[in-house]
């Protein structure tokens, strides 16, 4: 049984690397520059912002590294990841809020509680079915979207095309198998402050 399950997260983790996350280029990983909807100005915006932002968290504990994410879409703050106690994500909020242009602050963040394998593994499945899934979906363009999976909760933050992208990425997060809940930041291109034409 043990064997079966290792085999199965190093699966999960070897299509998690296939498919990928995100695109990496100039501005780093995140949203694909030549599918976004923003136009160039506004992604370095927010890709400036989203360095600002995590340098700063960083400047207060190099832990933070791997323990939070942030990702800035439209002057919209996302954070995520996990951290010891409230205090530490009352200070990574004030933070953000902080930070010249940001519009909203949405935090994820979770308080740490003990490692859970089973859970870990779970949610990684979660991550790389739900992203296989919109990737295999023709109406949605995949690398608009980031995915965060924590307790069997999904947050997917991104820009959506149309009103049915929207509805179809929610709908086919709530299709996998074991997902609780689905929280979804997806902003419309037409909500964006400056499209590119």
């Amino acid at each position: 049984m043990k064997n079966k399950l290792l085999i199965f997260v190093l699966l999960s983790f070897i299509l998690t690397s296939c498919v990928g996350v995100g695109s990496k280029g100039l501005f780093g990983t995140g949203v694909s520059i030549a599918l976004d909807p923003r136009t160039v100005g506004t992604q370095i915006d927010d890709s400036i912002m989203e360095k600002s932002i995590t340098a700063k968290i960083l400047s207060k504990d190099k832990k933070y590294l791997l323990a939070v994410s942030t990702k800035v879409i439209d002057g919209r703050i996302f954070l995520t990841g996990k951290v010891d106690n409230p205090e530490e994500k009352l200070m990574i909020t004030k933070l953000a809020w902080e930070s010249k242009g940001a519009r909203s602050v949405r935090n994820d963040i979770k308080i740490k509680e003990e490692f859970n394998f089973t859970q870990s593994a779970k949610d990684l499945l979660i991550t790389s079915q739900l992203r296989t899934a919109l990737i295999v979906n023709k109406n949605i363009k995949a690398t608009n979207y980031q995915i965060d999976t924590y307790k069997k909760k999904v947050y997917i933050y991104g820009i959506a095309l149309t009103s049915e992208e929207n509805d179809l990425v929610i709908s086919e997060a709530k299709e996998i198998l074991d997902v609780e809940d689905v929280i979804a930041s997806i902003i419309l291109v037409e909500d964006l402050r400056i499209q590119r034409e």
